[in-house]
């Protein structure tokens, strides 16, 4: 029986996937380098660090990772704090909730910096539905290496058969196939680009997971 659902932060709670792209090609143009949208899509499910490292290898970037890093937070912060149309995702306040209200436990595992994390908590209040919040930055390597999901297993105290992951990236689906957990792809009208083919089960909106189901899966 399921008792534990991972969820990923971006595309799958909050949408600020639009805010990170704006704020990364704010930066690339400052940086005056050009970053197709092919590369691009690539970056989706990666930690800010790996995507720079991956910046500063392709184009010879002398600039520290450190210093791109906060360079691109900055810009996404103003971003953050000046949208008032930021919302949660259609739907998954209530998944959050009902799961909840089942005794679900709920994790978070995401390539976001904990500094991100906590902004989106505590704009929208999730504090109380989560036991854990692990951050990508916290792992040397981003999705698709498993490590993330893997740690969020084990802060569960519960076996990878009794965990659900929610993911909506190619590189998070993989991370939960690698982690040996059940993988929920969940493929939006945001969905860009990404392979839902490993996922175990594949949703168009949250409605589509019924609480007493997933305790099945």
């Amino acid at each position: 029986m399921k008792n534990t659902v991972i969820f990923d932060m971006d595309g799958v709670i909050v949408d600020t996937e639009p805010l990170h792209k704006k704020a990364y090609y704010q930066h690339f143009e400052e940086l005056n380098i050009n970053v197709d949208a092919e590369l691009f899509s690539k970056f989706t499910g990666k930690s800010t660090r790996n995507v720079y490292q991956m910046i500063k290898e392709i184009f010879g970037i002398d600039t520290n990772v450190e210093d791109l890093i906060q360079r691109k937070r900055t810009l996404f912060y103003d971003l953050f704090d000046s949208d008032p149309a930021l919302k949660l995702l259609d739907g998954v306040e209530v998944l959050i909730k009902n799961l909840y209200s089942a005794n679900f436990q709920l994790i978070l595992a995401s390539s976001a910096a904990k500094s991100t994390i906590h902004r989106v908590f505590k704009r929208f209040n999730l504090f109380p539905f989560f036991s854990h919040l692990v951050s990508g930055e916290d792992f040397p390597e981003s999705k698709p290496n498993p490590a993330i999901f893997i740690e969020a297993q084990r802060l569960s105290g519960n076996d990878k058969s009794h965990c659900i992951v929610i993911e909506d990236s190619t590189n998070g689906i993989l991370a939960a196939n690698g982690a040996e957990i059940f993988c929920v792809g969940y493929k939006s009208e945001n969905s860009k680009n990404q392979n839902y083919d490993t996922a175990d089960l594949v949703i168009h909106h949250f409605d589509e997971l019924k609480v007493e189901e997933l305790q099945l899966i």
